[in-house]
């Protein structure tokens, strides 16, 4: 891969963490309920805010192991254990915002909500993108994961061939 797409890619990996968190401290301040609501009211009352912020981590972390990914294409690691250990993490990040998405719409569903649709949709379109996610980590997992069996492979048959080479000379 070109070094220039791949600055490319970490620039907008970069760009779309700061983007969510940006959205993550503005949203808060226009919410309806928040409107006219002091800083402490809005970021020390509402559990749901917290608990979105703690679920937010894994996206965090899968940001960041996607940003390792890239770089390890840049030095020419992609078919390296480091690489799979990153797509691992990565999926693993992804399965876990399901799993916090799928509380928060629980919660969603018992609460005195006046918009309980737009919560359900917004939630159902995360898990949407995170199980897309989840699915693409395992098939580059699986498929650095053949890359490095066969690179190992090779060498192998290549130590074994020099060996007879070296016996048979």
């Amino acid at each position: 891969m070109k070094r220039s797409s791949i600055i490319f890619l970490q620039a907008v990996n970069v760009l779309i963490g700061i983007g969510a968190l940006a959205v993550m401290l503005w949203e808060p301040h226009i919410e309806g309920r928040n409107a006219h609501a002091t800083l402490i009211e809005i970021y020390f009352k509402d559990p749901f805010l917290a608990y979105a912020y703690i679920a937010s981590i894994p996206f965090f972390m899968a940001l960041y192991q996607a940003f390792k990914v890239l770089r390890y294409a840049g030095q020419d690691k992609a078919f390296s254990q480091e690489a799979v250990k990153a797509l691992w993490t990565i999926k693993y990040c992804a399965l876990t915002i399901i799993g916090f998405v799928a509380l928060g719409e629980i919660f969603i569903m018992f609460s005195n909500s006046d918009d309980r649709a737009g919560g359900v949709f917004i939630g159902i379109l995360i898990i949407f993108g995170s199980v897309v996610i989840a699915t693409a980590a395992t098939v580059f997992e699986q498929i650095l994961q053949n890359g490095m069996d066969i690179k190992s492979e090779n060498k192998q048959q290549i130590n074994v061939s020099s060996q007879r080479n070296k016996l048979t000379s």
